[in-house]
């Protein structure tokens, strides 16, 4: 009896085991969009918006002019990431020495104060700082992409923006995957009526495949734009149909914040992985900074030798990232505003400092990991697209609302869904935001000041020619989706298609515990937790749609976790 009685118990066990393993219900990862081309490439998230953009390649515009294209279509199609009342990153390499790094991320309007979101008793407003009309930024999205194409492209504001007001204008065939955005937000889309009105029927029922979306308010502020530049949406009637709103709604965004809105021109930082140059964002986004400290890390171990997601290889990996999202934590804000070390976050000497600091058997816990303090320092949804042209000019572009469809708040005769990206700031430093992140007072609210950001659009050059174009959604696992997609090219050897698939994992110090993908390797997973971590297994994440120069060509993937396109030639 004592025998049956234990081996129930191992059977109980054992399917205990199973279920902790077993992934959530999920559907496998299908086959990734591949396109191969030695003149031009185009990837994205959504397949009408990277049609226009390669069209644009096709009639001999730059990466630039099909970036700025993309970027205002996928505000009309893909509505969930895609803006015009979000903002965002975008890195240039234009030739081998002229590369930019456009910050047109959205700042605390003028009125903001520091403790705007916190209630009687002192904690965070998860409504307010998530649903409401004071948890929008000012938008910059039009104010960047404007003045990416009046200072690198070749085409007319007109012309950039003709395909995006004839998909408002005269709408679009429905997919599968709008239905089913439109349907994961349905409770916060019908919240507000200037939002239900444009993504539901008049009888409040959800589009259907097949059926035609057209959206001809967000036409009208498109036009105003090709007609009148940025004036057409940061003054006159757009903008002051948003002040209004927003002084209905108890917002604070004002005309003079809209008017006085300003994208910046920033130096991208540049940092060396075995060998080859990795550009990307610097502060706001903490992106840059971490990307290449985590490829610091990373550069002392010889991975190639122990293998991808071996159990070896994601210790290493993980404790690499506890590290760079405690300091992530306690130094990373707005550069025009605070002090960010980035000079000596990036530094080699830096890593060393800290891989001392890493058990190689076994996990150091997080409250025993601290950020590494440096003398005399004081202190989902969101789409990314990478393109490609004809005479090697590289765009990666990250842009967003924040959480997919933003506050869900569309302005009332603007068809301008607004973003909630006060959430990225520290409304109370040390409490989580959205994503779990921890936030310092380097990134608390101020006037002006621009939010926190993990976007990292990336490109990989070898020789000073782009060898790899990547960045992707995902929120705080923006940055570690990017690194090991970089990791798995210039590490594994493995082709691209191959790279952007695999299984990832995802550590960012707290919670205290390592995330994996369902297709993640159970095994290594158990061994993993006999070691002391304390592995989840969720969903898939991140969209790295990516361009990498292999074999003599141009290899362009979109992420089979989302339903983007490739296009090449």
């Amino acid at each position: 009896m004592k025998f049956v009685s234990l081996l129930l118990a191992l059977l109980w066990s054992g399917l205990g085991f199973a279920q902790e393993l077993s992934p959530p219900t999920v559907q496998p990862l299908g086959p990734a969009s591949v396109a191969k081309g030695k003149k031009m490439m185009v990837v994205g998230a959504e397949p009408l918006a990277v049609k226009e953009a390669f069209l644009v390649l096709e009639k001999g515009g730059n990466a630039v002019d099909a970036a700025v294209v993309m970027g205002f279509v996928m505000a009309v199609t893909y509505p969930k990431a895609g803006n015009l009342g979000g903002g965002g990153f975008m890195l240039m390499a234009l030739s081998k020495d002229r590369t930019f790094a456009l910050d047109y991320r959205e700042r605390a309007p003028l009125a903001a104060t520091t403790d705007m979101f916190l209630d009687e008793t002192g904690a965070v407003d998860d409504q307010k700082i998530r649903f409401s009309h004071l948890s929008s930024g000012v938008p910059g999205t039009v104010a960047g992409l404007l003045l990416a194409l009046h200072k690198f492209g070749t085409i007319s504001t007109a012309e950039a923006l003709a395909p995006a007001i004839r998909l408002a204008a005269e709408g679009f065939v429905v997919t599968q995957d709008f239905v089913d955005s439109v349907d994961e937000q349905a409770e916060h889309l019908k919240a507000w009526p200037s939002t239900k009105q444009i993504f539901f029927k008049a009888d409040g029922s959800p589009y259907k495949v097949g059926e035609r979306f057209v959206q001809k308010d967000l036409a009208q502020t498109l036009k105003k734009i090709a007609t009148e530049g940025r004036k057409g949406f940061y003054q006159g009637e757009v903008a002051k149909r948003i002040a209004d709103q927003m002084a209905l709604n108890r917002g604070l965004i004002t005309e003079v914040d809209l008017q006085a809105y300003q994208p910046a021109l920033r130096k991208p930082l540049i940092g060396q992985y075995r060998g080859y140059e990795v550009l990307s964002m610097p502060p706001p986004s903490s992106g840059g900074v971490h990307v290449i400290q985590l490829l610091n890390l990373y550069e002392r171990y010889n991975f190639a030798q122990m293998g991808q997601n071996r159990p070896q290889t994601v210790h290493l990996l993980a404790e690499a990232m506890k590290r760079v999202y405690a300091d992530r934590a306690f130094y990373m804000g707005d550069a025009d505003f605070v002090k960010v070390p980035v000079d000596k976050l990036i530094s080699k000497r830096l890593a060393d400092q800290e891989a001392r600091g890493i058990n190689l058997k076994s996990p150091t816990s997080a409250e025993k990991i601290a950020p590494i303090r440096i003398p005399g320092h004081y202190g989902e949804n969101t789409t990314h697209f990478s393109i490609v042209d004809g005479s090697g000019m590289a765009v990666s572009n990250t842009y967003t609302l924040n959480f997919s469809f933003g506050s869900g708040i569309v302005v009332e005769g603007t068809g301008v869904l607004l973003n909630n990206e006060m959430d990225d700031f520290s409304a109370k430093p040390g409490s989580p935001n959205a994503y779990g992140l921890i936030g310092g007072v380097a990134n608390s609210i101020a006037p002006k000041k621009r939010m926190l950001s993990s976007m990292s659009p990336t490109i990989v050059r070898k020789d000073q020619k782009p060898i790899l174009v990547t960045g992707s959604p995902g929120g705080s696992k923006i940055i570690t989706t990017v690194v090991e997609v970089i990791q798995n090219v210039l590490d594994h050897k493995m082709g691209l298609e191959q790279a952007v698939t695999a299984p990832r994992i995802h550590h960012q110090w707290l919670p205290d515990q390592l995330e994996v993908e369902p297709s993640f390797d159970p095994k290594t997973a158990q061994t993993l937790r006999d070691k002391g971590y304390q592995v989840e297994v969720r969903g898939y994440w991140g969209r790295a749609d990516s361009i990498a120069f292999e074999g003599g060509q141009w290899v362009g993937v979109s992420d089979p976790r989302g339903k983007g396109l490739a296009l090449g030639k």
